[in-house]
């Protein structure tokens, strides 16, 4: 920061309060107001504008780097140097990739960076090389999810602030893992954000979670620098190694270059000022393909994108369950028919939405890595009433099962933490807003969410309570049945890294499959492998044993199949990895 500015087109004046002193500002042009005051370290410091009326109170920077004492506070300056050492740092391509998903408040009992650290060799030897960390800008309090989030240039105090998660990224890099970070540039948090007294940076409408941001309309040039200016920020100065971009779906991206399109600008031209890939993932559940095609057949070109629906027909061919979306899955072929084509939905019926959905995914021009599929995520377990894992109701047979059918295929997986060793704490949303109405209507707000999917409101836990953060904390003491699914996970992510098939091709990916009853949503065993490949992934999605027509040598199971020349027996949800002859 060469001096104090800021973007204020709505002030009629603006002062800067450093340390409690005021300093006038000068206007130079389109919104701009700067100071000749010289920005030192620790100074803290805020602006007062002035609407022709009256002088506002002091307020945060739009693009403040630390909040020291919460997102109504004062800003504070920060440093911008650093000392890297992660000079032999090459990153990582995202085809070589499996993904963590972690939230920094809940991953260890510090809650902190430093805390995720001290994880860091655990999860190199459990064979994860790349971790995705949940928002990590700042909210309201100390406990939320991250969604909430207000300032994008900045990093929750709580969490170790900007200093503590670039001693992350270094240390991540120096034990061979990738960091990209989840960020959310559809909405603001519904507490402590300013910028709008500043500038146009909401417009009209309403998403599901906050106001509508301004990437379209008048003014729109400045937000979109707001973003781009941040996404360059992560990307350079923190040597972050990709972002995952939130509810890409909810932008109000009308202009003819969308601004999924200059952010992957952004990160390409690091990338190659730096050597290193930088990885660019939208979530979306569109079923969209313009998120990963390139721009000559019309899309964004992103990296890739999260795909929900591999985790929907698992999870509800092993569970039975039909409430909400999953209304849309529950057979065995659909689950053949999203392995083989990435999309459930491809201009299909959908039950759920009343309506026809999706478009078919050119499977020649896009490769199935560019697919982050998971057994569970913080979405798919805050989208239930107890926010309770597959832990819950599924037995450690159905959990391999449901971790196998994920890793083993040509998609790029992801876990979510804890999942590796059968973690039964809960995720549930939480938050600690400081306003008493704000926390009223959240409250209510995920009862009705829940009463209208068919849940018992008494299940769901208060998102403001201690207890309910508190809960969602990992307890890393495991028990031997803990200790058996950890194996399992280390050896499935051993085979995957030479026995995932179709990685580059999805064309190239054989589906077997074969009901196990006569109803529309019974289970059935499938069998997955490379077309002329000579290992194949048997799987049993019933209660039953199932015998399917593939046999040679038994290379994997976490149960007790008996594996034969040309016909296999799998055990109820048993699958077995098997070396054809």
């Amino acid at each position: 920061m060469s001096g104090f500015e800021v973007w204020a087109p709505y002030a009629r004046d603006v002062k800067v309060v450093i340390d409690g002193s005021e300093h006038p500002m000068a206007e130079r042009g389109r919104g701009w107001w700067d100071s000749d005051e010289e920005p030192r370290e620790g100074q803290r410091y805020a602006f007062s504008l002035f609407d022709g009326t009256s002088w506002s109170k002091p307020l945060p920077d739009p693009r403040t780097r630390l909040q020291p004492d919460g997102v109504h506070g004062p800003s504070e300056v920060v440093p911008a140097d650093f000392e890297w050492t992660d000079s032999d740092w090459s990153g990582l391509h995202l085809k070589d990739q499996v993904l963590y998903e972690l939230h920094v408040g809940t991953f260890t009992p510090e809650g902190t960076f430093d805390g995720v650290i001290s994880k860091l060799d655990y999860l190199a030897d459990l064979g994860v090389n790349s971790i995705e960390l949940l928002p990590v800008q700042p909210f309201a309090g100390e406990r939320n999810w991250g969604y909430d989030g207000v300032d994008w240039f900045a990093v929750q105090q709580s969490y170790g602030g900007p200093q503590g998660l670039k001693k992350l990224v270094d240390a991540a890099h120096n034990r061979g893992i990738a960091v990209i970070m989840d960020v959310v540039y559809n909405h603001f948090g519904p507490e402590g954000n300013y910028n709008p007294c500043f500038g146009p940076y909401i417009t009209a409408g309403h998403t599901s979670w906050g106001d509508v941001v301004n990437i379209s309309g008048p003014g729109s040039d400045e937000v979109r620098a707001y973003i781009l200016d941040a996404v360059r920020q992560w990307l350079g100065e923190f040597h972050v190694d990709g972002l995952r971009l939130d509810a890409v779906q909810a932008y109000d991206d009308r202009r003819a270059y969308s601004i999924m399109e200059e952010i992957r600008w952004v990160a390409d031209d690091i990338a190659e000022r730096t050597g290193i890939p930088r990885t660019i993932i939208g979530e979306t559940d569109q079923n969209d393909p313009r998120i990963v095609n390139d721009e000559t057949r019309g899309g964004y070109g992103l990296s890739a994108q999260w795909c929900d629906d591999l985790h929907h027909c698992v999870h509800s061919l092993i569970t039975g369950e039909r409430q909400g979306y999953y209304v849309d899955y529950g057979s065995i072929e659909q689950l053949a028919a999203t392995l083989s084509n990435a999309y459930r939905f491809r201009d299909t019926w959908s039950e759920y939405r009343q309506r026809t959905h999706g478009r078919p995914l050119d499977l020649a021009h896009v490769a199935p890595w560019r697919m982050i599929t998971y057994t569970t995520n913080h979405d798919q377990t805050g989208n239930r009433a107890a926010g309770d894992r597959p832990t819950a109701t599924h037995t450690p047979q159905q959990l391999v099962l449901r971790a196998a059918t994920i890793l083993m295929s040509p998609f790029t997986p992801m876990l979510f933490m804890g999942e590796e060793f059968g973690a039964d704490t809960p995720f549930a949303f939480f938050v600690s807003h400081s306003d008493p109405e704000l926390v009223r209507m959240t409250r209510e707000g995920r009862m009705q969410e829940f009463s209208r999917q068919g849940w018992n409101q008494a299940e769901v836990p208060d998102p403001a309570e201690q207890s309910t953060f508190d809960s969602a904390r990992l307890e890393w003491d495991h028990t031997a049945q803990q200790a058996e699914i950890l194996a399992a996970y280390k050896q499935l992510l051993a085979f995957r890294r030479t026995h995932a098939p179709a990685r580059d091709d999805l064309r190239e990916l054989s589906v077997e499959h074969g009901r196990a009853g006569d109803g529309e949503t019974s289970g059935g065993w499938l069998l997955m492998g490379e077309r002329g490949g000579d290992v194949i992934f048997a799987a049993n999605f019933s209660a039953e044993p199932a015998t399917v027509p593939a046999g040679g040598e038994l290379l994997y199971s976490f149960t007790s199949p008996e594996v034969g020349e040309n016909e296999t027996v799998l055990d109820p949800w048993g699958f077995a990895l098997i070396k054809q002859r």
